[in-house]
């Protein structure tokens, strides 16, 4: 089930609100019982057997949070023991159903281990994000950042909470740790909730899913056929369609969030209008970086160490955000080609490009940002190596033809509403107008409606409605 299905609007999400308030505000604990369950039937609308390893992975973590928690103080090394352990047995289910069959592909091309048997296993959703949330529990407990959860219903709300369950953002035990315990659901957040969520419904269907089908046509004309201006037309909309369709996601989970009293942290802060391949990624995915930085990178020794030493942590931690993001080698790839980028920004071009003006510094982010997206969404690495070289000149027809000028200008609105969007402009336009007159909150309401009849008349009449990190 996905937030931009109409079982979800007008099924799932209207009950569970009514289920939720239905309960008293005083026993929190028995609305925290309502998000388990109601999470567990969202999490299982498409895949039921999935549930029990979903119930396996809560039941684990909470009793290794316990433990960890009664030998902190009393034998630490036990204490550590566990969490080595809760570790382990995270990853371990998280390697086996994702990149089980991965890891015996590549194997099977050695001689002699020819009949290494695949599974051919379907990915649990959301496995990656629910996982990360469930390791932040145990290592925030053995840290201290955060208090053991002794109500096992409490703490599998929080490894199963719906809005941010199966694509994130993935959320730090110890940033909800206290709203677990005590929030303070109102009429302003809820509003501010349902605001968020049809800013994020309007990026999905709206922006995202129109991109996605022109980059799905440009993808699917056959190489001998291509263009220059098409393959470039084709790649810059997919970069907006999985920024949309992403950060229309993360809004829509956080807005769900406010509407049940929770506050998650932002994961998108406008990455494409970053100077640098470094400012980049601190506002792309942030809820990942965060994760990997605090959890993999500072263990590792951060940048208070060696340049040396420093390069290997980066290594280490963009082989893994690679790796993280699916079992294909273009991802490994992708997440080394970042490596590079930052290791050369940091250690030779940072004070260059400090100096250069502000359209050259964008030009640059964007352009190997573009690229990136190239490595990203081909699989089959030879097909991505033949777009890369149509955005060249290598194997096309023309460089552009009446086609390519017809879908160019027919596209400039659109693209033009997509380069606004992806900038802070329309967000501080409206808050600044909102708070001024009271005219333009009678428009913003008059405007959401109409966004959300114009999103359900797409979603009636096109099929075409995915999610793109439902994969990972």
């Amino acid at each position: 089930m996905v937030f931009s299905s109409l079982e979800f609007l007008f099924l799932f999400l209207p009950i569970t609100l009514l289920l939720y308030y239905a309960v008293p505000k005083k026993y929190l604990k028995w609305r925290n019982v309502v998000l388990l369950i109601t999470s567990l039937i969202f999490y299982g609308w498409g895949e039921p057997i999935y549930v029990f390893l979903m119930i396996a992975t809560i039941t684990v973590d909470y009793i290794c949070g316990y433990y960890i928690d009664k030998y902190l103080d009393t034998n630490p090394g036990k204490a550590k023991r566990v969490l080595i352990t809760a570790v382990v047995i995270n990853l371990s289910i998280l390697g086996f159903f994702k990149y089980y069959d991965f890891l015996v592909s590549n194997l099977r091309r050695i001689p002699g281990l020819e009949g290494l048997p695949l599974l051919n296993l379907s990915l649990p959703i959301g496995i990656s994000f629910y996982t990360f949330q469930a390791l932040s529990y145990v290592i925030d407990v053995y840290r201290r950042d955060a208090k053991v959860q002794k109500n096992i219903a409490t703490f599998g709300a929080y490894v199963t909470l719906f809005p941010q369950l199966i694509a994130g953002p993935i959320v730090r035990y110890k940033d909800v740790d206290k709203m677990l315990r005590k929030r303070d659901e109102n009429i302003p957040l809820f509003a501010s909730g349902v605001r968020t969520f049809l800013a994020g419904f309007a990026k999905k269907i709206l922006l995202a899913n129109v991109a996605g089908e022109i980059w799905n046509a440009q993808a699917a004309i056959p190489l001998d056929q291509r263009t220059v201006a098409g393959a470039w037309l084709g790649l810059i909309c997919y970069a907006f369609q999985i920024y949309f369709d992403f950060s229309g996601y993360s809004d829509m989970a956080i807005g769900l969030g406010k509407m049940i009293g929770f506050k998650f942290l932002e994961n998108f802060n406008y990455p494409y209008i970053a100077r640098s391949i470094t400012d980049f990624w601190r506002r792309w995915h942030m809820s990942l970086s965060t994760w990997f930085r605090e959890y993999v990178y500072f263990p590792l020794g951060g940048s208070r160490c060696s340049t040396i030493v420093n390069i290997r942590n980066l290594l280490v931690v963009w082989f893994l955000t690679g790796l993280w993001h699916g079992a294909s080698w273009n991802y490994v790839l992708w997440g080394l080609y970042y490596f590079v980028l930052l290791v050369i920004e940091k250690q030779l071009l940072q004070k260059f490009l400090s100096k250069l003006p502000a359209f050259f510094q964008h030009f640059y982010t964007l352009f190997f940002i573009l690229f990136g997206w190239l490595l990203f969404v081909f699989e089959d690495l030879s097909a991505g190596m033949k777009y890369l070289g149509n955005m060249f000149g290598v194997g096309t027809v023309a460089s552009f033809t009446q086609i390519d000028i017809y879908n160019i200008v027919r596209l400039l609105p659109f693209i033009a509403v997509c380069v606004i969007a992806s900038t802070p402009l329309p967000k501080r336009l409206f808050y600044r107008l909102y708070e001024k007159y009271t005219w333009v909150r009678a428009l913003a309401y008059t405007a959401g409606v109409l966004v959300f009849v114009l999103g359900l008349s797409y979603l009636v009449d096109s099929f075409y409605n995915p999610f793109l990190y439902f994969r990972f």
